[in-house]
């Protein structure tokens, strides 16, 4: 499938899951704005790369999405004022404590990240989309959306708003154009995660292997990373013609994660 003309943004494009689905996106036709933090000219590299392997137009926002006037101005100003077709809502960050030993701060910064930042995308992105007849918003959740685990209280609690709010989007625009789901990650081999698995076996005092397939054994049924590359490819699938009635729905690809 093509999706040339098409504009997609990715929040959080820079680097990880988001940078996976732009390239997808990207090799499917898609014109890019990348989003993110980075060195300028490394973002600067990743644009002309793109444009020279796929052939397609990008653009940089380095909105903040912890700041909703930010946010807006960047789906208004994407592709010339267009706005963008394709809105891949995927920055996120994460912190670890129990409930009681939570940072009010650390908890107002995940959920404005993670849950906030998607609702004001969408909401300055959904009348462009109407006015065309055509949308896909794609919100990236994650397992723990769908279950929870200790000592992850904002994250979970944000992933679970993230789906609750896709499914809203799917009702709401259920008959204009415009479909909107969420793709729920198990574990995806980032670098970020890479960076987790070297800690955790310096840690435990074992050898990546068996450290990577300690953390799977965890909350995975299957002993396999997802990729970046896969949840590109699901990406662009919800974005074809064949998933047009697909919407408020969200997509597992956690190797049994939920399944259990």
């Amino acid at each position: 499938m093509s999706l040339k003309h098409k504009l997609a943004l990715v929040t959080g494009s820079t680097s990880g899951i988001g940078l996976g689905i732009a390239k997808a996106l990207a090799a499917a036709g898609a014109d890019i704005v990348f989003n993110g933090f980075g060195p300028v000219e490394q973002i600067e590299r990743l644009r002309r790369e793109t444009e020279a392997a796929h052939g397609v137009r990008t653009e940089y926002s380095a909105a903040d999405i912890s700041k909703p006037a930010e946010v807006a101005a960047m789906v208004a100003e994407a592709g010339g004022g267009q706005g963008p077709d394709i809105l891949v809502n995927n920055a996120g960050i994460q912190h670890v404590a129990a409930i009681e030993d939570f940072p009010a701060e650390r908890w107002d910064a995940v959920i404005a990240i993670n849950l906030s930042g998607a609702f004001h995308a969408m909401q300055a992105a959904i009348p462009a989309m109407r006015r065309r007849g055509w949308g896909r918003i794609i919100n990236i959740a994650s397992a723990h959306g769908l279950v929870g685990s200790a000592q992850k209280s904002a994250y979970v609690a944000a992933k679970h708003g993230i789906i609750g709010l896709t499914k809203v989007a799917g009702l709401e625009l259920a008959n204009s154009g415009i479909t909107a789901n969420a793709i729920c990650p198990g574990w995806v081999l980032t670098p970020l995660v890479e960076a987790q698995l070297r800690d955790r076996a310096a840690r435990n005092g074992r050898e990546l292997e068996a450290e990577k397939r300690a953390m799977l054994a965890e909350k995975q049924a299957m002993a396999e990373f997802s990729t970046p590359e896969q949840i590109g490819a699901l990406a662009v699938f919800l974005c074809s013609e064949a998933a047009r009635t697909i919407t408020g729905a969200p997509m597992s690809i956690d190797g049994g994660w939920v399944a259990q």
